[in-house]
């Protein structure tokens, strides 16, 4: 498999882990996976497992090979239960790709730059705004941590491929959340820092409602 991303609608799907998206739904989010695995062929291997009932459209190994497992006309099984803008069946509205990452070590720059080249594609022939990119944390906090602390959301923010927001005027934390489509739960504090400051500690202080008051205007709706 070549290093480019495949055309929409090319009809591949190496895994056999795919369904029709429901209800008419198209891809207006891109959610981003780590693979937990040590190595980029045993996360293949389990994603086209049809016994582990799991996939993603693309699997992107720590050398930058960029591989297609599920067709992105196709509903592919990466997001599990949570929502993103007060919407639930997140498979059925996004395109996931897996990073191959042991959940740990850095992301390397061939991984990178592969992955800035593979979102300008998605987000180009879907239409998808940069607000429409996130982690899996991000719609399934408490749950899922991918792809942690240590992957690098400013960098793609600064290419427009992902959001940062600027400190605004501090305003009620939750709601401003909500606003740009996390969930409600009780470790929401927890997963806008895995994303937005992954070295900080403690109780929610100013800070935090600053950046979090900036997302609206970081995701263009202000």
């Amino acid at each position: 498999m070549g290093s480019g991303p495949l055309p929409r609608g090319s009809g591949l799907s190496l895994s056999p882990n795919h369904g029709p998206r429901r209800n008419g739904a198209r891809p207006e989010l891109v959610v981003i996976h780590f693979t937990a695995m040590q190595t980029a062929e045993a996360a293949q291997a389990r994603l086209c497992d049809p016994a582990a009932e799991v996939s993603a459209h693309w699997l992107i190994s720590e050398t930058g090979q960029t591989t297609q497992l599920v067709d992105e006309d196709r509903r592919a099984w990466h997001a599990g239960a949570g929502e993103w803008g007060g919407r639930d069946d997140v498979n059925s509205r996004s395109i996931g790709i897996e990073l191959a990452n042991d959940g740990r070590s850095p992301f390397p720059e061939p991984q990178m730059t592969a992955l800035e080249r593979l979102l300008k594609a998605i987000l180009t022939r879907w239409g998808i705004p940069p607000a429409g990119v996130i982690g899996h944390s991000d719609m399934a906090p408490g749950r899922k941590m991918d792809p942690g602390p240590r992957f690098d959301w400013r960098r793609l923010a600064l290419q427009g491929l992902s959001v940062w927001p600027v400190p605004a005027p501090a305003g009620d934390f939750a709601a401003d959340l909500h606003a740009f489509g996390f969930p409600d739960h009780p470790h929401l504090l927890e997963v806008f820092r895995l994303r937005f400051r992954p070295w900080a500690d403690g109780p929610l202080d100013e800070t935090d409602r600053a950046l979090a008051a900036g997302l609206d205007a970081a995701a263009g709706r202000a």
